[in-house]
């Protein structure tokens, strides 16, 4: 179950999508779906959610939206270079008006120096133009980092309009 605060944004943000003809896709990894879950928890949504690519593994970011090994062997998996790459994979493969792509370290394990827990790039995809990735790191356990993902993915896309 989706706490209210989240089905609350999503509610409006699918509305704000319907007022401007936006569609949505997204391209997952530490949050495992949970952005399109709360958007298409709402009825209706179906005219504004195009598809959610959930993509774990660093083989699904590759065959499901395109992201090339060489940018996740060179910048890891966690890197602005892939979340950019995971959203206009996204944007590219669903036909959808925009894109949100994540990617991060939710813990409670796998972070180091360079890519603690807690650190999550964003990507945003436009048909207009080239993604662009944002780095946030957030506090909390697993749970609270990956809520306070979605409230973000949910802000740039908010932004973006």
């Amino acid at each position: 179950m989706l706490p209210e605060a989240t089905l609350t944004a999503a509610e409006s943000l699918l509305a704000l999508c319907r007022s401007k003809r936006i569609t949505l896709a997204t391209a997952e990894s530490c949050t495992g779906g949970l952005i399109v879950a709360a958007l298409t928890a709402i009825a209706g949504s179906s005219d504004v959610v195009e598809r959610g690519f959930v993509t774990y593994s660093n083989a699904a970011k590759h065959q499901m939206v395109g992201v090339p090994m060489a940018l996740i062997e060179r910048y890891g998996a966690v890197s602005e270079q892939v979340a950019a790459a995971m959203a206009d994979g996204a944007l590219e493969r669903s036909g959808a008006t925009i894109a949100v792509s994540v990617t991060g370290v939710a813990g409670p394990g796998g972070g180091s120096v360079e890519k603690p827990v807690g650190l999550v790039w964003f990507g945003l995809a436009r048909g207009d133009a080239r993604a662009i990735a944002e780095r946030r790191v957030f506090p909390g356990d697993r749970g609270g980092i990956r809520a306070a993902t979605v409230a973000h993915a949910f802000q740039m896309i908010r932004d973006a309009l």
